[in-house]
C-alpha cells in the first residue's frame, strides 16, 4: 500500500515468491512483464500478493478498500496527499492507513518506509504487530549503489548486516526502496534474503512502468505510469541515472487523475519537472490555467490544446539520442504510436 510504487512493488514480490517455487496468487494493477496477466488464483496454502489501494470501495462503502484484505505481512511504501476527490487533507488519508494497520494479526509483519513522517504518524497511532523499516540506516537499506545503462546495483543491509549485492534492471531511488520493501516482506513469507535478491535480478518489469515503446530516428519514446509530483519527479531522475552527457530528455504530461484535474497539486509540477530539458504538457479538459502553473521553467515548457500540435512541437525539437518520456495515468489519444510516425517521417 501507499501513494507511489504499489503496482511495482507487488510484482516484485509476486516474482520473487514465483522465482522462489512459491506459486503465489496475486492481483495487480498494471501487468508484470514476468506473467501474462495481472491476476492469478492459487492453491489455498500458497501466498496471495495484492496491491492494496486506499481509494473508496464503493459509493455505498467509502472505506478505503485495503481494510478488506486482512494481509498477514504488509508493505506500507509512502504515503502523501492525493485523491483529492474523495480526501479531503493527508490526515484523512493516515485515519484509512492506520484501519489497514489494525487489520494486521500480532504474528503479522509491516514493512514500512523509515523516511515518511506521515507513517510514522500512521505507527504511534498504534500497532500490535512486528514492524521492520526500510529506507532507514538502522532498518533495510541500500548501498554502494552503481547506476548501469539498463540497471541498478546496490548491496542490500539490514542495519549493519550485509545480505547481498542486487542487480536490479529497474532505474531510480524509487525502485531501490521497492525492492528492499519486496525483499522485507518475501522475508517474513518464508524467503530467505540471498534468494530474493538473487531471483530480483531476473525481474523482467511491468508495463507501463519505464516501459520503452520504440525507436524513431535515434529518439527513444518510453512510457510511464507517472501522474503525481512525486512520481514525476522520481522516474525523471531515475531515467537521467541511466543517460550519459548530452542524452536529453524530454518530458510529455498529461495531468489526467482527478486531483490533477482539480488543480491540487499544480503548484508542484514545475518543481517535478525541473529534470527534463524540455516538457510539454497536454492540458485538454483542465480546470485551471497550465500555462501559468508552468511559468518557473520558462521556455523549457510548451502548453498544448490539441494533440497533434503537441506531436508537432516534439517532433521538431527532439534529436538522435533523446528520450522521449511520455507520463500518464491513461492511453493519452494513442501519442506513443503518434510520437514514433511523426519522428519516423523526420
Amino acid at each position: 500500500a501507499g501513494t507511489h510504487g504499489k503496482t511495482t512493488t507487488s510484482s516484485l514480490l509476486a516474482w520473487i515468491l514465483e522465482a522462489c517455487g512459491r506459486s503465489p496468487g496475486f492481483l495487480i494493477g498494471g501487468v508484470p512483464v514476468d506473467f501474462p496477466f495481472s491476476a492469478r488464483l492459487s492453491a489455498p496454502d500458497a501466498p496471495f500478493v495484492i496491491e492494496a489501494d486506499e481509494y473508496d470501495t464503493a459509493f455505498f462503502d467509502k472505506r478505503s478498500k485495503f481494510v478488506h484484505y486482512r494481509p498477514t505481512t504488509a508493505i506500507l511504501n509512502n504515503l502523501e496527499f492525493d485523491h483529492a476527490d474523495i480526501f479531503p487533507d493527508l490526515a484523512a488519508i493516515e485515519t484509512q492507513f492506520h484501519h489497514l494497520v489494525r487489520t494486521v494479526p500480532r504474528s503479522g509483519r509491516l514493512v514500512v518506509n523509515g523516511a515518511q513522517a506521515s507513517l510514522a504518524r500512521v505507527l504511534s497511532r498504534g500497532c500490535w504487530s512486528e514492524h521492520v523499516a526500510f529506507d532507514a540506516d538502522d532498518g533495510w537499506h541500500a548501498e554502494a549503489v552503481v547506476d548501469e545503462p539498463d540497471a541498478t546495483g546496490f548491496d542490500v543491509l539490514r542495519g549493519s548486516e550485509r545480505l547481498g549485492r542486487c542487480r536490479l534492471p529497474l532505474s531510480g531511488r524509487h525502485n531501490r526502496s521497492n525492492a528492499i520493501a519486496a525483499i522485507a516482506a518475501a522475508e517474513h513469507e518464508g524467503v530467505s534474503p540471498a534468494d530474493a535478491i538473487a531471483a530480483l535480478g531476473r525481474f523482467g518489469g511491468v508495463k507501463r512502468r519505464m516501459e520503452v515503446r520504440g525507436t524513431a530516428g535515434g529518439v527513444t519514446v518510453i512510457d510511464d505510469f507517472a501522474h503525481h509530483p512525486s512520481a514525476i519527479e522520481t522516474t525523471i531522475d531515475g531515467l537521467r541515472a541511466r543517460l550519459g552527457p548530452g542524452e536529453r530528455i524530454l518530458a510529455v504530461i498529461e495531468p489526467r487523475s482527478n486531483t490533477m484535474k482539480l488543480g491540487a497539486m499544480k503548484a508542484l509540477l514545475p518543481g517535478s519537472l525541473e529534470g527534463a530539458e524540455r516538457t510539454y504538457c497536454y492540458a485538454g479538459g483542465l480546470g485551471w490555467d497550465a500555462t501559468e502553473a508552468l511559468a518557473p521553467l520558462g521556455a523549457r515548457a510548451a502548453v498544448f490544446t490539441a494533440l497533434d500540435a503537441l506531436v508537432a512541437a516534439v517532433a521538431a525539437e527532439a534529436r538522435s539520442g533523446d528520450r522521449v518520456l511520455v507520463m500518464s495515468n491513461g492511453g493519452f489519444g494513442g501519442v506513443h504510436g503518434k510520437l514514433l510516425e511523426a519522428l519516423g517521417r523526420r
